[in-house]
């Protein structure tokens, strides 16, 4: 257990960040997850939409350090090769 008060707060605010990330992270799989419905139903228009939503979503999440640069470079990437494949 923490003995410090800088400890102590430390404990705080990591328990406020990471509830304040779970959210970001949940955003982010929502819009993906719309990506992938729309593929899954073949509407390549629909799909084209929802990743270009998804995209600066995925991205913020990089610029807030939650996700990997690369990952989300990755998913975009296999999402775009994915919507091409449509037609």
């Amino acid at each position: 257990m923490a003995n410090t008060p800088q400890a102590k707060k430390r404990i705080r605010r990591n328990d406020r960040r990471a509830e304040i990330n779970g959210a970001r992270v949940s955003r982010i799989r929502t819009f993906v997850k719309k990506v992938e419905s729309a593929l899954a139903t073949g509407d390549k228009t629909a799909a084209t939409a929802a990743l270009a939503a998804a995209q600066p979503e995925m991205f913020r999440g990089v610029s807030k350090g939650i996700v990997h640069k690369n990952t989300a470079s990755r998913k975009f990437s296999r999402l775009t090769k994915r919507i091409a494949a449509l037609g």
